[in-house]
This record gives structure tokens, C-alpha cells and sequence, in this order.
């Protein structure tokens, strides 16, 4: 190990952990934009794992009586469904399945597929080769349909969506990471630590895994707000979550009939989803960034 270090004299800067990150860190607490996005994004996610206390009422109880109540009625600030349930209670608690069904499977695939890239980026053709063209294989069709697909196949549910939408973005992280690590693969410190006789494992984490890691960060904090409108598409379909369960997706189908009477209501859900796929695509625009150091100095 003390062989390897000195001989990377010219470690890039991604590659200096604790100073890179503390310097992407204050970049960050520079942006106005970014900030911004963050808090508005911690209030939708605080809010959501707090949905027990600070939700109003039931979101699966509701009365026939008080359906479709306007916006600002007593006891319903944002009103209620066909069915007498109260909205904001409903966009609480939808909150949680949104998020877990917009950023579980972001975790997965970055997970899966930076493995992979990194291991195809570090490999003979031969290996690169087999696992690029099983990727392009995914590529040969768009995302939703494959999305609609797989679910279809495998049922609606919460799980099912979730492994549907990880099948879906690993081809993509591993695209980045592929192309990032075969990039990293060429550069001098890389030769040093070869000529050590290091692993191949030992390269991958100590000379090629930090310096990918800002590419893949940057591609993934994107697609949560890909994955957030995709996972509430498949809702919307009825090839997610089971009724009565609440999710923003799901909301939009109940609510659409409601277009002719109060339209105001039926725009609530997806409010809600606009607002939080800007502001993750705000968030990854920041955080690239802070991570480019060349453009940042500028």
C-alpha cells in the first residue's frame, strides 16, 4: 500500500477525499440555487417522515359528504377527493411512497451499475465488450416502455415497481461509469500503480473509484427526478401501488375526473411532482458544479 501511494505522485484532485469534498462542500454552500433546492427538498422529505404527527387527518378515511370540497375549507385547507378524503393529508403521506419509489431504485442502480462500469472500464475488450453490448441491448428501447413492460410482467406493487425502475436505470449509471473509468484508466497515476504490480482490485478503489465518483453522483441526483415522474407514471397506470395507499402517481388518476368539477384539485399531485423533480435536476445541476473544479475556479 505505501509502494502504491508514493508511487501516484500526480493523484488528481477527486482522488484527495477529504480535501476535494470539503471544497465541493463550501462550492456548494455558495450557490443560492442549489441551497434553495436542498431546503425545499429536506421540508418534502421531513414532512413525509413526519406524516403521522403533522398530518391532519387519515388519508384513508374519508365521507361522501364532504367530497370534493374546494380548496380552504374549514377543516380541509386543500380540500378533499371523490371520496371525502382530505388532500393534504393524502400529499403528506404520498410523499413517502413518491420519494421511496423515486430514490430507491437511483441507489440501486448506482450501486449496480457503477460496479459494472468501473469493472468494464478496468477490463480487457473481451469482458468490456460483452457487458456494453448486453447494455445497449437495454438502450434498444425507451426507458417508460421498458418500465410499462417489466411491470406489466411482473404485476403492480411497490417491489415490482422498485425492480422494474433499477432494471431500467443500471444500463444508464453503467454508460457513465463505463466511460468515465476507461477515461481515468489512462492517465499517468493509474500507469504508476500498474507498474507497482497492485491489484487490479486495489486500483479500482484507491485510484480509479474516487475520481468516478463525482460523474456518477451528478448523473444519479438527476435521475431521481426522472425516476420520481416515471415511478408516478407507472401509478398513474395502475401498475404501482395497491388503492387506498397514497402516492402522488396514483392521486393524479383518482383526482382526474374531478378535472370538470374542481380542477384546481386535480393539479395538487402533480404539483407536487413537478416541484420535486426541479428541484433534484436544480440540485445535480449545483453539485456538478461544485465537483468541476476547472469551471468553478474560473
Amino acid at each position: 500500500m505505501t509502494q502504491l501511494q508514493s508511487a501516484s505522485p500526480s493523484v488528481s484532485a477527486a482522488a484527495k477525499a477529504p480535501g476535494y469534498w470539503r471544497s465541493v462542500g463550501q462550492r456548494l454552500m455558495r450557490d443560492r440555487v442549489g441551497i434553495a433546492s436542498a431546503l425545499v427538498l429536506l421540508a418534502i422529505v421531513v414532512s413525509a417522515l413526519a406524516a403521522p404527527l403533522i398530518a391532519p387527518h387519515d388519508p384513508n378515511s374519508g365521507s361522501v359528504m364532504t367530497r370534493l370540497s374546494p380548496i380552504g375549507t374549514p377543516g380541509h385547507l386543500l380540500g378533499t377527493d371523490a371520496t371525502g378524503r382530505d388532500i393534504l393529508s393524502r400529499l403528506i403521506w404520498g410523499g413517502r411512497l413518491s420519494l421511496l419509489s423515486g430514490i430507491t431504485p437511483v441507489v440501486l442502480a448506482t450501486l449496480i451499475g457503477g460496479t459494472l462500469g468501473i469493472i468494464a472500464g478496468m477490463s480487457g475488450r473481451l469482458v468490456n465488450g460483452i457487458i456494453m453490448r448486453i447494455t445497449d441491448i437495454f438502450f434498444a428501447f425507451p426507458s417508460i416502455l421498458l418500465a410499462v413492460a417489466i411491470s406489466g410482467v411482473l404485476g403492480n406493487g411497490l417491489g415490482n415497481t422498485l425492480v422494474s425502475l433499477t432494471v431500467v436505470f443500471v444500463p444508464q449509471v453503467l454508460r457513465v461509469a463505463e466511460s468515465a473509468t476507461v477515461q481515468i484508466a489512462r492517465q499517468d497515476y493509474v500507469d504508476a500503480a500498474r507498474a507497482t504490480t497492485a491489484s487490479r482490485l486495489l486500483i479500482m478503489t484507491s485510484q480509479v473509484l474516487p475520481n468516478v465518483l463525482s460523474p456518477i453522483l451528478v448523473f444519479a441526483t438527476s435521475l431521481i427526478a426522472v425516476s420520481l415522474v416515471v415511478a408516478a407514471g407507472l401509478n398513474f397506470i395502475g401498475l404501482g401501488v395497491a388503492p387506498p395507499a397514497a402516492e402522488w402517481g396514483s392521486m393524479l388518476n383518482e383526482l382526474r375526473d374531478a378535472i370538470y368539477i374542481n380542477p384546481t384539485l386535480s393539479i395538487l399531485p402533480g404539483v407536487m411532482i413537478v416541484a420535486t423533480s426541479v428541484c433534484f435536476n436544480l440540485l445535480s445541476d449545483s453539485l456538478g458544479s461544485a465537483m468541476n473544479i476547472r469551471e468553478t475556479d474560473k
